[in-house]
């Protein structure tokens, strides 16, 4: 562990929340940043927040990282050596209806937390990017790799999270300091996004309404168990680039699972059939994610553990007890 806390923009979502905890558990001082906005239920926001303000070495900034000045004087005054950034607007269809939510949150809020860092000379900056900046690809044999093209986004979403990665390779270059961008491949898990295809099939089948099938249900994805993706953060995060490099590592489970075989998986956990009503591919979405994790797993020995079923054995035990079933 470096000396001074660490700074966890979007510590109120689900990536961020489990992340800062395993830092809490293992010692650090860590710093939060979220602007708890109403994209999805601020209530679970509220009650990730409760559970790390248990935490003595949590405090809770509540605040727009694009908001200028915010990122750079917490930085400053309080030391900070290492940076999670995590906070972003999230969704592909969102993105359809609402496009400068993600110019404000997704480029603004990243250029303010590299200008706070470049000042500071902070460590180490750790970010989240997403596998959409791969574009719509068939499943192959092969994962898709750090080095294939990303320069076909089919949504503003991922366009706006490549235009992160570039500038995050700039600011390496010009300012000497260390990042390491993570795309991530569709996390899952317990205090998850209700906007998240097994989170919101979940609520519909037990409300007994039907669930909208997109793809004709002929898609595919690298569902991510929320605890190995944070194996894998601290795992980059401790590990830091040679000064002046920017380094981009796939975050997936490896073994993608079609949706009709996931919905069959929550069918079974739930005690329930779903009534499914098929639809065509939506704007923006792709047909299928596999990420390659070699790259990573040479880094940080990265090797995700918890397979599909249990994972959302899990998820289902914390969603009945959150729901009070």
């Amino acid at each position: 562990m470096s000396s001074g806390p660490v700074l966890v923009t979007g510590a109120a979502g689900f990536i961020g929340m489990h992340v800062a905890e395993r830092l809490l558990e293992r010692g650090e001082t860590v710093i939060g940043v979220d602007d708890f906005n109403a994209y999805y239920d601020p209530s679970l926001k509220e009650l990730r927040a409760t559970c790390l303000n248990a935490h003595p070495g949590f405090r809770m900034v509540r605040g727009d990282i694009a908001e200028p000045g915010l990122i750079d004087g917490i930085v400053r005054s309080e030391g900070v050596g290492r940076v999670v950034h995590l906070a972003a607007q999230a969704g592909v269809r969102y993105s359809l209806e609402n496009p400068f939510a993600y110019q404000r949150s997704n480029l603004q809020g990243h250029l303010a937390v590299l200008e706070a860092c470049r000042h500071a000379a902070i460590e180490h900056l750790v970010y989240a990017s997403s596998s959409s900046v791969y574009g719509d690809r068939p499943l192959t044999g092969e994962g898709f790799r750090e080095d294939d093209p990303t320069v076909s986004p089919v949504s503003l979403y991922a366009a706006t999270k490549r235009s992160c990665e570039l500038m995050s390779q700039s600011y390496a270059s010009l300012y000497g300091f260390s990042q390491s961008g993570l795309r991530f491949f569709t996390v899952y898990g317990p205090m998850g996004r209700p906007d998240m295809a097994y989170f919101s099939f979940t609520e519909a089948i037990m409300a007994g309404r039907p669930i909208e099938v997109f793809g004709e249900g002929r898609m595919a994805r690298d569902f991510t168990y929320v605890d190995d993706i944070v194996d894998g953060v601290i795992g980059v995060l401790d590990r830091p680039s040679p000064r002046g490099r920017h380094e981009v590592y796939n975050i997936g489970d490896s073994q993608p699972v079609g949706l009709m075989d996931m919905i069959a998986t929550l069918e079974r956990l739930l005690g329930r059939e779903a009534v499914k009503v098929m639809r065509p591919m939506q704007l923006g979405d792709v047909t299928a994610t596999y990420a390659d994790v070699s790259k990573l797993n040479a880094l940080t020995g990265y090797a995700p553990k918890v397979e599909l079923s249990k994972g959302l054995d899990r998820f289902v035990q914390w969603w009945r007890g959150w729901r009070g079933l």
